[in-house]
């Protein structure tokens, strides 16, 4: 998958109570989830491998239990929201392939209909140069022929469309961006919102599209480290573990003798 949705409060609820390792690996887990596309095997020695706890199976074991689904006919681990959002990326994959095919139909079709239609263009011109001497401009039957069209309620984010997003505006959100130019449209009463080419009109809202201000305290970024590379999350929840550390349970009877001897 190349992206997926991770909603921030649904995931601060669910995981409130976890500690930052924890968290850690939950999202490890997930990640797992979405780079194969299908449920977690259930190979405990698999998973503490990809995880990094192969020192801690206990807390490896108790996510799994805690946040998915133990389906014993596939001997795999289910997660609902994962399993809800790679279906829907599947659907948008065929959707995109089935698009794709027809418009590259609809080109070869045009192409040959476009010969045809030359063809009587110049016969038709031929004719009237012989019998009024007034000859009928290509650009007066483009005027008749072309008609636009309205932006249909149905349609999907095409995958050529999410891609020249990605290449030419980077710094965009894809699925953001469609879903306010398909509002946007939609929206439009009257001729306004008839065009002749939908994909020219996308490809002009995505260069003229200003990228949303972001405020880094609302922003948590989840990244994957690339390969012989430390996990950043990781590092970070190790560094906050050094300094904030609580107290072991050798300590917390130091001190409770303290406190009486103190009485």
């Amino acid at each position: 998958m190349h992206y997926y949705q991770h909603h921030i409060g649904d995931f601060i609820k669910d995981t409130s109570f976890l500690t930052n390792e924890e968290i850690g690996i939950y999202l490890k887990l997930i990640w797992l989830y979405y780079d194969t596309e299908k449920p977690l095997p259930n190979n405990m020695f698999e998973l503490s491998m990809k995880t990094g706890t192969r020192d801690n199976t206990e807390m490896l074991t108790g996510l799994l239990e805690m946040f998915f689904t133990l389906n014993l006919d596939e001997n795999s681990w289910h997660h609902s929201r994962c399993d809800v959002e790679i279906e829907h990326y599947k659907q948008q994959l065929t959707t995109a392939s089935k698009a794709g095919k027809a418009s590259a139909l609809k080109r070869a079709m045009n192409k040959n209909s476009t010969s045809v239609q030359q063809a009587f263009n110049d016969r038709s011109t031929e004719v009237q140069l012989t019998n009024n001497h007034k000859p009928i401009t290509n650009n007066q039957i483009k005027e008749k022929t072309n008609r636009g069209s309205r932006l249909s309620p149905d349609l999907i984010f095409p995958n050529e469309w999410f891609v020249f997003c990605k290449e030419q505006r980077p710094e965009l959100q894809p699925l953001r961006t469609f879903e306010q130019f398909k509002d946007y449209w939609i929206a439009q009463a009257g001729q306004k919102g008839v065009k002749l080419d939908w994909d020219a009109t996308w490809r002009n809202w995505v260069r003229n599209t200003t990228a949303p201000k972001t405020n880094p305290a609302d922003i948590v970024r989840l990244t994957v480290p690339r390969k012989n590379e430390p996990d950043a999350a990781l590092e970070k929840i190790k560094a906050d573990e050094r300094t904030t550390r609580p107290p072991t349970l050798a300590e917390l009877a130091k001190m409770a003798e303290l406190r009486k001897a103190k009485v």
